[in-house]
């Protein structure tokens, strides 16, 4: 009997050990769920909130649109009331990052895909209209393209077949998870078109990116901030001016502005969710499972995005892109397990 009562002791204080480590070691915790990260994932997430608290169901999450690097440095800070619960990603976590985690004790990271966006690359309704590639993208932007120092002044010095006025693109800044698709998806497509930078990416990774992910600073590429509502206003005021976005943005927008076909592509939902369009990429969240049945509702927040984000769920109204559903049966799993992310699985 006293062996029992001891176990049943340990037992207990084991189960008090960890709730005292999410709510922060004051012996309470938040009632709410704080959620960080991406702009382009946040106005999803803000939808998922308001229908979650609905009528007072659950308390209102908290929301904060931080970009993603900046989400991952405040998730990734520790375990605790003081800390996120979920981040909200336009990308996908770093090795980097997720070693950041574990040496501050969030060790239990669980990766949920809640759907399909595209890098929409746009420009006012009133601009005139022209198409663009990978290449021509690069070379308009790029610190260095192909190493060599960024004289262009039009997007005709670029190229003869392009209209003759002044590159000028409003996009996200480095903080920004769309800034890192931008660079992977289609900067560094337009950059390894040449061999010999190509070649860089196994012998000098350091050059490689540089010269493939650096965008220029000379006011041909204008950071606007992790608001892309910004970006369609700048649009609107400066029609020969082209936007990087999130496809969300465009669709809610396409009264203002409408999308640039990248590589005789237009940026459709049918076309994002094919992959055939060029900028198309997963959204995430992250989620600490440690803090999964202390600040209450996390799991049944989760299973909500999810709902809303089927084929015919407001989500999708609102912009986003319904992913495979074989994602999504296997995500379902993920969110009932709360199995955590690895780092061989980001190799």
């Amino acid at each position: 009997m006293l062996r029992k009562l001891a176990l049943l002791t340990i037992a207990s204080l084991a189960v008090s050990g960890c709730q005292d480590q999410a709510s922060g070691g004051q012996g309470g915790t938040r009632t709410e769920i704080r959620i960080v990260g991406s702009s382009t994932v946040f106005p999803f997430a803000k939808a998922v909130a308001e229908q979650f608290s609905i009528n007072g169901a659950n308390p209102s999450p908290i929301l904060e649109s931080t970009g993603t690097g900046a989400g991952m440095n405040l998730f990734c800070a520790g375990v605790g009331a003081g800390t996120p619960d979920i981040e909200n990603a336009s990308r996908r976590i770093k090795p980097s990052e997720l070693e950041l985690c574990h040496s501050n004790g969030v060790t239990d990271v669980v990766e949920i895909q809640i759907g399909i966006d595209g890098i929409a690359v746009a420009q006012s309704n009133d601009g005139t209209p022209f198409s663009l590639t990978p290449v021509q993208i690069y070379k308009a932007i790029a610190d260095r393209p192909f190493g060599k120092e960024n004289t262009a002044k039009t997007w005709s010095d670029i190229d003869p077949s392009l209209p003759k006025f002044a590159i000028s693109v409003y996009g996200p800044p480095s903080t920004s998870g769309t800034r890192d698709a931008l660079t992977e998806l289609i900067m560094e497509v337009g950059c390894v078109t040449d061999p010999a930078t190509k070649a860089l990416k196994d012998s000098n990774r350091a050059e490689f990116e540089a010269i493939c992910h650096e965008v220029r600073a000379d006011g041909a590429y204008i950071d606007a901030g992790e608001n892309d509502n910004l970006i369609v206003q700048k649009l609107k005021a400066n029609p020969n001016s082209v936007g990087i976005f999130g496809y969300s943005f465009l669709e809610e927008n396409l009264d203002n502005v409408r999308g640039i076909s990248v590589s005789g592509v237009n940026p459709t939902y049918d076309a994002i969710a094919s992959g055939e369009y060029p900028g198309a990429r997963p959204l995430y969240i992250y989620v600490k499972k440690q803090h999964v049945g202390v600040i209450p509702g996390i799991q049944d927040y989760l299973s909500a995005f999810l709902d809303a984000g089927t084929r015919d769920g407001y989500l999708v109204k609102a912009g986003l892109i319904a992913s495979p559903d074989a994602v999504r049966t296997k995500m379902t799993e993920v969110v009932r397990d709360m199995t955590p992310l690895t780092m061989d699985e980001l190799k």
